[in-house]
């Protein structure tokens, strides 16, 4: 007996790198960003339908590699990630990612993607949408403060979805503020390459730090943190790494994703564990306040939660559908009889 085609349940739809350049291009990267932000803060208004659990992580003395699970109770998501700051200095990327979606139902797979370009949509897309409900009213300059492989998609995302007209770059490496300064060009924004973070932050509204080092460091010092600043802390994401003085936290109004995994993780993890902390979700919701005045200094101290993950995913299957921007893997043996699985790959010899 000649062995059965695979059924279309066995077929996953898979997203390419190349696939996902297209896409992007496809439906242009501002609208792609305001459509995830607008995905996400819809997922952050269910918050509580969703399983949750900090990341599981295995850590190293060269990085960190994790998974990113969770679930709506219909459908399951989960992201593989790592990163490793030293990859840099060998010419590979510090954040790679690889992501699935499946059906709680029936356990099949139904999306596997890249997740490194994701990742990348995903994490600006809720900068800008905690920035809604947290940034200064009418923010027009924002300052990036890391000029890494984020640091385009924060300032394009602020622009599309808040109306940031103006971003100051600074990063220790002056080839890293240049490629992001090359890179903005003809985006719209005014940008300006500065040569401290000093000097970067003047004038800013919003203040967005994505540095890499996996260590205790001081990227803003108190003094630089004036009255009514938005703070975007998105560097952490591991015990040990973090980006802000702690008395600047003691200024500030500080919101976060999960708490378990934040004070593990996020700058809070400076702080002793009576330290005030609002979770974003509450004011997406309207369970809590989120700015209260001009004079406000306010913090997302953002270190990446899977439910965001989960709307990036859910998102990109909803996008593709009908599309030619993925393909179909063979990845699930799925026999015709469901208990002969040993009748199946006999078959296929014939």
């Amino acid at each position: 007996m000649t062995a059965l085609p695979p059924s279309a349940k066995a077929m996953v739809p898979f997203v390419s790198v190349d696939n996902m350049m297209r896409l992007v291009h496809r439906v242009g990267i501002e609208t792609m960003l305001r459509e995830l932000t607008d995905r996400i803060e819809e997922d952050f208004r269910r918050w509580e339908s969703f399983d949750k659990t900090p990341r599981i992580a295995s850590h190293s003395r060269d990085g960190v590699i994790e998974l990113m699970p969770t679930s709506d109770g219909t459908i399951y998501g989960c992201k593989y990630v790592n990163g490793h700051p030293k990859n840099v200095a060998s010419g590979l990327q510090t954040v790679t990612a690889f992501g699935l979606l499946a059906e709680v139902a029936s356990g099949y797979p139904v999306l596997l993607t890249e997740m490194t370009l994701l990742t990348a949509l995903r994490t600006a897309a809720t900068s800008a949408m905690a920035a809604r409900y947290l940034a200064p009213k009418g923010a027009r300059t924002m300052a990036m403060i890391g000029n890494g492989a984020q640091a385009e998609f924060q300032a394009l995302a602020m622009k599309a979805v808040i109306g940031i007209e103006a971003v100051r770059l600074y990063d220790i490496d002056p080839a890293a503020t240049e490629k992001t300064r090359r890179n903005l060009q003809g985006s719209g924004l005014s940008v300006t390459a500065c040569g401290t973070a000093q000097a970067a932050v003047e004038g800013a509204e919003i203040i967005t730090t994505c540095t890499a080092d996996k260590q205790f460091a001081t990227i803003l010092t108190d003094n630089m943190v004036g009255r009514g600043v938005h703070l975007n802390a998105i560097g952490g994401d591991c015990p040990g790494k973090t980006e802000l003085h702690r008395d600047i936290l003691l200024r500030a109004d500080t919101f976060v994703e999960y708490p378990p995994q934040t004070w593990i993780e996020g700058e809070i993890q400076q702080m002793d564990k009576d330290y005030p902390i609002t979770e974003l979700w509450r004011v997406v919701t309207g369970q809590a306040p989120g700015r209260r005045d001009p004079t406000q200094i306010t913090l997302f101290d953002s270190v990446g939660f899977a439910i965001e993950d989960f709307s990036a995913l859910r998102y990109l299957r909803e996008r593709i559908a009908g599309t030619d921007l993925y393909q179909n893997l063979d990845m699930i043996a799925d026999p015709d009889e469901p208990r002969d699985l040993f009748g199946m790959l006999q078959r296929a010899a014939d």
